[in-house]
């Protein structure tokens, strides 16, 4: 009966959510099944950290949004493990000469990060739907595609492109039930020094399960937006874009 009764608990909260709840047991240990499900979903994050981008495939998708060609480059640290081992090497950049000198308002850098899986799924198609979420009248300097990269590696791209505001698209640590997941960093009057204080950011960009492609297009235009009217990002720049959802839906309510 007990059984019976846990099922029809759990079943509806685990269709609600991709945490580990209500494992259940068997004896003093976990059953077979949950037991094996850990060491995949291990297994899955360990191989989205470790797998290496696909440069050339994710090139070509970039490409065909019309933003022209990609340049590519690099971070100071060597190989994975390298990158894993020593996080500021990811953070400086191997040799930034092929940066073009754009002058334009916004610069996107697609960053394998923690998950190159996560960019490998969902960076062009994210992409797609930011710039189509900007304003028009705002310009996009070619995309910048960097390997072995943390957050930061972006405000050397962004000062590089001399960009005003530069949106880094990154693969987020993987966990034990998403591991590819992407991030979007924004920061305005990008340059080597911004501090983690001085940026934005929207995560947990991994449809179906997490947030949409263009839901997080929204945020971020707005958040581009505010940060150019404010003058800076940071801790001082908050999304008001589900404040004004939020009024719209209570306006059709009066």
């Amino acid at each position: 009966m007990s059984g019976s009764v846990d099922r029809d608990f759990w079943t509806p909260l685990r269709s609600a959510t991709q945490a580990r709840i209500g494992l259940g047991r068997a004896g003093d240990g976990l059953p077979t099944a949950r037991v094996l499900e850990f060491r995949a979903a291990h297994a899955a994050a360990r191989d989205a950290v470790h797998q290496p981008l696909d440069v050339a495939a994710l090139t070509t998708e970039v490409e065909r949004l019309g933003l022209g060609t990609p340049v590519v480059v690099a971070s100071r640290a060597g190989d994975r493990g390298e990158y894993l081992r020593r996080p500021d090497l990811g953070r400086l950049p191997a040799d930034l000469s092929a940066v073009p000198a754009t002058g334009a308002d916004v610069g996107v850098v697609l960053a394998d990060g923690l998950s190159p899986r996560a960019l490998a799924e969902h960076g062009a198609a994210l992409l797609e739907a930011i710039v189509a979420a900007l304003p028009r009248h705002l310009s996009v300097a070619p995309p910048v595609i960097a390997t072995s990269a943390r957050v930061a590696l972006g405000d050397h791209i962004g000062g590089a492109l001399g960009v005003r505001t530069v949106l880094v698209l990154i693969g987020e640590r993987p966990g034990l039930s998403v591991a590819d997941s992407l991030g979007v960093y924004l920061t305005h009057d990008p340059r080597p020094g911004r501090a983690d204080a001085e940026r934005n950011c929207v995560s947990n960009i991994h449809p179906p399960e997490g947030l949409g492609y263009a839901a997080a297009a929204r945020v971020v235009a707005g958040l581009v937006d505010g940060a150019r009217r404010l003058g800076r990002s940071g801790v001082e720049l908050k999304d008001t874009t589900r404040g004004d959802r939020l009024d719209s839906a209570t306006a059709r309510e009066l």
